[in-house]
């Protein structure tokens, strides 16, 4: 492996379409020049149209799995997916917070997929602030956003980390997202490419964000950044499944 080269660790899902999930995650990895490693929190049969079925990893293997890696490796991010449960999130960060304080987590809540099969409920507000105050960003879409925070409103950040709000269902301004840190409020406006929608584009852009962390970009240079990846690859095909590239 590289010296120079971070190392950046996705826990998320496996699709074996690849266009979410841990083999989107390397992909985007290994166009940042970071390295990436993948944990598996559940396999999926699915493609980039439609969601059959799923089975979740026991959480004590991930647990060991995250053990493993962060006893062997400086992991530098880790991007999270989609996993059980509220009590799940907790056991990974915490997990994560406690071989490594200084690793950034970056979280893209996929609580649904596209065709509304739900992954996780969010069963208690009070866990739920609890937990993302121990993560570094999250990325939901404004659908995500609303079970999130159901009373959130876009005039400050009253959350308990920072949250990239992203554009891509918001009827009154598509592909704007908001950018919600500590002290401002930023809107991260698209461009004039002609983009189509894919499968897998929230894993894609969360970690191209992670990617950018990992490289010592701020958190608003990561999400600028990221931007720009993530509309080469929404503009890069016509299909639901896009290419990679920088």
């Amino acid at each position: 492996m590289s010296a120079n080269r971070p190392f950046v660790l996705t826990i998320a899902g496996l699709d074996p379409s690849g266009g979410a999930g841990i083999l989107a995650d390397i992909k985007t990895f290994e166009q940042h020049k970071v390295t990436g490693f993948a944990i598996s929190t559940a396999n999926t049969i699915q493609t980039e149209n439609q969601f059959y079925e799923i089975q979740w990893t026991d959480l004590s293997f991930v647990i060991r799995s995250i053990e493993t890696m962060f006893l062997n490796y400086k992991i530098s991010v880790a991007k999270i997916g989609i996993v059980s449960s509220l009590y799940d999130l907790n056991r990974i960060v915490s997990t994560v917070k406690r071989l490594s304080s200084s690793t950034k987590i970056v979280w893209d809540p996929v609580l649904k997929s596209t065709t509304k099969f739900e992954f996780m409920n969010i069963e208690n507000r009070l866990d739920l602030n609890k937990i993302l105050s121990k993560i570094d960003l999250i990325t939901p879409n404004y659908h995500e956003m609303k079970i999130l925070f159901p009373e959130f409103v876009l005039i400050e950040n009253q959350f308990p980390t920072n949250v990239l709000l992203k554009g891509g269902h918001n009827e009154k301004a598509i592909g704007t997202d908001r950018l919600f840190l500590k002290d401002e409020i930023l809107e991260l406006f698209p461009s004039e490419k002609k983009c189509s929608e894919k499968h897998g584009s929230g894993c894609v852009l969360s970690s191209a964000i992670a990617s950018n962390l990992a490289l010592n970009q701020s958190i608003k240079e990561a999400c600028k950044n990221a931007k720009i990846y993530i509309e080469n690859y929404l503009s890069s095909t016509s299909t639901l499944i896009g290419y990679h590239y920088v």
